[in-house]
């Protein structure tokens, strides 16, 4: 018997909803996490999201070097945002 099986049976949860109640909690956490992030960097730079930052950038308002690695990284946050939402509409 396997750990997810034997949990299952203690809990009386059959293991795909039990595997799906592990998922969402996973995504919805690592969602507040990300959404935590994109605040503090959303406030930093006064935007709202990625589209503001690049046109702030584009006007000068922040030099592409100094604000890069941060650009990037709300890239990536808003991208995976967008994926664990998608994620939790399925579950």
């Amino acid at each position: 018997m396997t750990v997810l099986e034997e949990i299952s049976k203690e809990l009386s949860i059959e293991p795909d909803k039990l595997i799906g109640i592990g998922l969402r909690a996973y995504f919805e956490k690592r969602l507040s996490a990300i959404e935590s992030e994109l605040f503090l960097l959303a406030k930093k730079y006064g935007v709202k999201n990625i589209f503001e930052f690049d046109e702030m950038i584009k006007q000068g308002k922040f030099h592409e070097d100094d604000s890069f690695e941060e650009y990037f990284k709300f890239d990536n946050l808003e991208a995976e945002r967008e994926k664990i939402m998608k994620y939790l509409e399925k579950i």
